[in-house]
C-alpha cells in the first residue's frame, strides 16, 4: 500500500477524532456531561456509539484473522459477542440502571455495603479494561506498520495520545460523538471492499474454500518477511530467496542489473526440505504457483475440508470442543463485566429510550458481523501467504490491494485502514472513559478535573503494556478480557441483582477467586504463548472452569455468611432494582461526587 495514502486515511480518522472531541468540549460543562452526557443521546446515535466502542479490534481484525488461521470454530467469537450483548439486556441492564449505580464498584457498595467488595471491583475494572485496551493499541501499531512501514509502537502511542485527549477534554459527551461517528466509518470501510473481494474471487474461478488439499499458491508469489519467521514446511519446494534463511544470507540482485540476472547475481534458488526453517527479517522468498503454502510454526496446515468442519481442530488447536465452549462461554457472559459496555444504559434519556437501542444495537452488530467472515474465507485462497507470515490479523487491510489492481485497490485499503484506525481509537475511547470514571470517582472525588487527570492514569499503563510486548492474536487477546470479567463480574452482577442472599465475604473471596485465577492464567499465557495438550487448553481458554468457580465461591461463603446479611437494606436496594421507573423513585441520579452507600441510602 502506498504509506502516503495509509497516513491520509489516519489523518483524516484521526482530525475527525479531534474534531468531534473538540466540539464536545464545548458542550461538556456540567460534570454529567463528562460521566454520562447528561443523559441526552438519541436512540439511533447511541446504538451507533455502543457498536463504535463495541466493535473493536478484535471485531474489525481479529475475526478475520482467526477464522482464516483456525476455521469456521471461531465463528464462535461473533457468535458469542452479539449474544452476550442479548445476555446483558435479559439479566443486568434494566436493574443495573435503576439501581442508582453509575460503574461496578458504584453497584457492589450499593448492594453489599462494603467498602472492601467496592475496592476490589475497581481493581478488577482497571485489569479489564487495560487487558482490553493492550490489543487495541497493539492492532493500532500492527496496521501502521504494515500500510507504512513504520515502528510498530509509533501507532500505539499516535492512538494512546488522541484517546486520553478526547477523553480528558469531554468526557463522555465527546467520546459519544467520537463513537457514533467511526461506528459509521468502520461498517463503511469493511462492507465496501468485500464487494470487490467476491468479484475478484468469482473471477478468478471462484477457487473452493472447502475442497480436499491444503492452501496453494496459485501462481508465483513473492512473500516479503517484516519480522523474523520460523514456518514449516510439510513437502519440498524450491524456492528464490533474496535475505538470510537458515543461517545463510543470499544477497539481492545489482539494483542497476536490467534484463536476464547474470549467473551468481540473481536471487539464490534453495531447495527447502521437509521441516521447519528460519527466514530473518527483510528476507524475500519466492515460491511457484501450485506450492503448498507452508505455515507459521505452531500454526497447524489444515485442508479446506477440516478448516470448514466444526471441532477438526483446524490450525493444529487442542481440544476443540473444549476450546469452542470456552470461549462462547466467555464471550456470552463476559460483555456484561465490560466497564465500557455497561455505563452506556445511563446515556439514554428513559428506559424506553434504552430499550429502543437495545434493537437498534442487535441489528447493528449483526450486521458487521457477517463482513469478518468473509474475509477470513477468502483470505485463504486470495492471500495465502499470510499463513506463511503469520499476519492473518492483517487480512482485512491487505486484501483489497492484492485483489484489486491500481489506484483502485490502493483506495480501498486506505479505506479499510481509516476503518481500523476507527475500530482501535473508538474502543480505546470507551474503555478510557470508564477507567477515568471509576479513578475519579474512587479516588478525586468526582470533580471534572479529576476526571482529566484520571484520563491520563488510564491510558499510561495499557501503552507501556502494548509497546513492551509481541502479544497474541488480536481476538485471542480481548477474549482472554472477557474471560476475566466473565469469571468476575458476572456471577456478581447475577447473583447481586438476582439472589437475596449473597454477602459481602461471598462475593469478595468470588472475586479475588474467579478474577484472580482467571487473570493469572492470562498471564502465564500471555508469557509462555500457545501451547499444546490439556495444560495449554485450561489456560488458554480459562472461563469454562473459572466461571464456576467464582459462582460456588460466592454462593458457598454466602450461605456460611448469611449472619452477615441486613435485611432492611437488601430490601431497599432490590426494591430499586426490580420496580420499573414509574412505579419506583424515578431514574437514578446523575453522578457526581462520591458518596457512600450509607449517604445515598
Amino acid at each position: 500500500m502506498n504509506p502516503g495514502l495509509g497516513l491520509a486515511a489516519l489523518a483524516v480518522v484521526l482530525v475527525a477524532t479531534a474534531a468531534f472531541g473538540i466540539y464536545g468540549l464545548r458542550l461538556s460543562r456540567a460534570t454529567s456531561d463528562f460521566y454520562v452526557a447528561s443523559r441526552e443521546v438519541s436512540p439511533l446515535w447511541n446504538a451507533a456509539a455502543i457498536g463504535g466502542e463495541y466493535l473493536s479490534a478484535a471485531s474489525f481484525l481479529g475475526v478475520a484473522g482467526l477464522v482464516m488461521a483456525y476455521g469456521v470454530d471461531m465463528l464462535a467469537y461473533p457468535v458469542g459477542y452479539t449474544a452476550g450483548y442479548l445476555v446483558l439486556l435479559l439479566l443486568v441492564a434494566a436493574p443495573l440502571r435503576r439501581s442508582g449505580a453509575y460503574t461496578l464498584p458504584d453497584f457492589a457498595e450499593e448492594r453489599l455495603g462494603s467498602v472492601a467488595v467496592r475496592r476490589v471491583a475497581a481493581v478488577l475494572v482497571a485489569v479489564i479494561a487495560w487487558l482490553y485496551l493492550v490489543p487495541q493499541l497493539q492492532g493500532a501499531g500492527l496496521t501502521l506498520e504494515t500500510v507504512t512501514g513504520a515502528p510498530r509502537w509509533t501507532g500505539a502511542l499516535v492512538v494512546a495520545v488522541v484517546v486520553v485527549g478526547v477523553a480528558a477534554a469531554g468526557g463522555m459527551r465527546s467520546v459519544t460523538l467520537v463513537q457514533g461517528f467511526q461506528f459509521w466509518l468502520k461498517l463503511t470501510a469493511i462492507a465496501v471492499p468485500v464487494v470487490f473481494l467476491v468479484l475478484a474471487w468469482r473471477s478468478a474461478g471462484a477457487p473452493a474454500l472447502t475442497g480436499p488439499d491444503v492452501p496453494r499458491f496459485h501462481g508465483t508469489t513473492v512473500v516479503r518477511l517484516q519480522d523474523a519467521v520460523r514456518f514449516d514446511v510439510t513437502a519440498p519446494v524450491t524456492v528464490r530467496v533474496t535475505g538470510t534463511l537458515d543461517g545463510r544470507t543470499y544477497p539481492a540482485p545489482p539494483a542497476d542489473t536490467a534484463g536476464p540476472h547474470p549467473s551468481g547475481s540473481g536471487p539464490a534458488t534453495v531447495r527447502l526440505g521437509k521441516g521447519g526453517h528460519t527466514a530473518a527479517g527483510g528476507a524475500a522468498l519466492t515460491f511457484p504457483g501450485g506450492a503448498a503454502v507452508p505455515h507459521r510454526h505452531g500454526l497447524t496446515p489444515a485442508t479446506g475440508a477440516s478448516w470448514a468442519n466444526p471441532l477438526s481442530g483446524a490450525g493444529g488447536r487442542s481440544h476443540p470442543l473444549y476450546a469452542l465452549y470456552s470461549i462462547l462461554l466467555a464471550t456470552l457472559l463476559g460483555t456484561m463485566g465490560l466497564p465500557h459496555v455497561l455505563v452506556r444504559f445511563y446515556t439514554n434519556p428513559d428506559g424506553r429510550a434504552a430499550r429502543r437501542t437495545t434493537v437498534l444495537v442487535l441489528v447493528l452488530l449483526s450486521a458487521f458481523y457477517l463482513l469478518p467472515t468473509v474475509y477470513g474465507a477468502l483470505g485463504r485462497v486470495l492471500a495465502p501467504q499470510l499463513l506463511l507470515t503469520g499476519q492473518t490479523d492483517t487480512a482485512v487491510l491487505v486484501l483489497p490491494q492484492l485483489t484489486q489492481a491500481g489506484e483502485g485497490g490502493r483506495l480501498l485499503a486506505a479505506l479499510a485502514t481509516a476503518g481500523a484506525f476507527a475500530a482501535f481509537v473508538s474502543t480505546a475511547s470507551g474503555l478510557t472513559v470508564s477507567v477515568a470514571g471509576v479513578v475519579s470517582q474512587d479516588l478525586l472525588r468526582g470533580s471534572t478535573r479529576g476526571f482529566r487527570w484520571a484520563s491520563l492514569v488510564a491510558g499510561v499503563p495499557p501503552l507501556v503494556m502494548a509497546t513492551a510486548t509481541d502479544g497474541l492474536p488480536v481476538a485471542d487477546a480481548i477474549g482472554l478480557a472477557f474471560a476475566v470479567a466473565a469469571s468476575s463480574f458476572c456471577p456478581l452482577l447475577v447473583l447481586g441483582i438476582w439472589w437475596r442472599g449473597l454477602t459481602d465475604r461471598g462475593a469478595l473471596l468470588g472475586l479475588v477467586a474467579g478474577g484472580g485465577l482467571a487473570a493469572v492464567a492470562v498471564v502465564l499465557t500471555s508469557v509462555r504463548g500457545p501451547g499444546s495438550g490439556w495444560s495449554a487448553a485450561l489456560l488458554e481458554q480459562p472461563a469454562a472452569w473459572t466461571v464456576p468457580v467464582s459462582f460456588a465461591v460466592m454462593v458457598t461463603v454466602s450461605l456460611l455468611t448469611r449472619h452477615r446479611l441486613s435485611p432492611a437494606a437488601v430490601d431497599r436496594v432490590m426494591l430499586r432494582m426490580h420496580l420499573p421507573e414509574e412505579v419506583g423513585s424515578g431514574p437514578a441520579p446523575l453522578p457526581g461526587p462520591r458518596a457512600s452507600a450509607a449517604e445515598r441510602a
